[in-house]
């Protein structure tokens, strides 16, 4: 079992970076793949992007694509999620997931433990 925490959601101006972190706990944490999903108000929760546990594959979701950067360091057990020139748009609450497949799915049904969520908010 995972059990994973989110930090380093904030109030940005348009344009401007945030960097969050997933703090995974748990035996084998290091094994897991682990995701990025965002949810905006009143929408459903979409992909941003994933990394194997290696860190050897990692993939994003179009519209974060040259933007957003994922990471991580399995010594600390923490995934990062880099994210420049961050619009209003990429405003949402963020939750890190992880799963045990080497490549998950994009589909929040895909992955099995999920943290509680950081906010980002991105104004103009």
């Amino acid at each position: 079992q995972v059990q994973l925490v989110e930090s380093g959601g904030g109030l940005v101006q348009a344009g401007g970076s945030l960097r969050l972190s997933c703090a995974a706990s748990g035996r084998t944490a290091s094994s897991y793949s682990i995701g990025w999903f965002r949810q905006a108000p009143g929408k459903e929760r979409e992909f941003a992007a994933a990394i194997n546990w290696s860190g050897g594959i990692t993939y994003y979701t179009d519209s974060v694509k040259g933007r957003f950067t994922i990471s991580r360091d399995n010594a600390k057990n923490t995934v990062y999620l880099q994210m420049n020139s961050l619009k209003p748009e990429d405003t949402a609450v963020y939750y890190c997931a992880a799963d045990r497949a080497v490549v998950p799915g994009r589909e929040s049904r895909s992955w099995t433990y999920w943290g509680q969520g950081t906010q980002v908010t991105i104004f103009s």
